[in-house]
């Protein structure tokens, strides 16, 4: 099994769930606020790489839904500057696994990776838990962030 080092927004639901989800498969979670987190461009950048800059972004955040920030007008840079000064801008969760480092719960990614079957027992927290939409904010229409 794997050990994953695991950025959330303490409260988080999808979060809580996401962490549920790879520990029910047998995985290890060594969990970390990604909002007090000590970012620096160059490390958050490990996370993003291959990606849209607009991706990178959470648009549950307030700044966001507000209309304060649209991401779409965001270079790489740009992006990575924003993200270090606020981190409720990053969509969440940021995750390593050894030298593998992810942005977001892709759930077939991570089971060709780490493996997401369930362990004995846990059937059925997973069953519930492939069910649910674990990539938006179940709160989207409310405050989330």
């Amino acid at each position: 099994m794997a050990h994953v080092i695991f950025y959330e927004k303490p409260g988080c639901i999808n979060n809580a769930k996401q962490k549920e989800w790879l520990e029910a498969a047998g995985h290890t979670i060594e969990a970390y606020n990604i909002l007090e987190h000590p970012w620096e461009p160059e490390d958050l950048c490990t996370f993003l790489q291959g990606d849209d800059p607009a991706n990178w972004f959470n648009r549950t955040a307030p700044a966001i839904k507000q209309g304060k920030l649209t991401p779409e007008r965001f270079g790489a840079h740009e992006a990575l500057a924003a993200m270090v000064v606020s981190p409720i801008l990053i969509r969440r969760p940021l995750m390593q696994i050894g030298e593998v480092k992810l942005q977001g719960f892709e759930q077939e990614t991570l089971d060709r990776l780490i493996g997401l079957a369930p362990t004995p027992g846990a059937e059925e927290t997973v069953d519930q838990l492939r069910n649910d939409d674990l990539a938006r904010c179940p709160q989207a229409a409310t405050n989330c962030g």
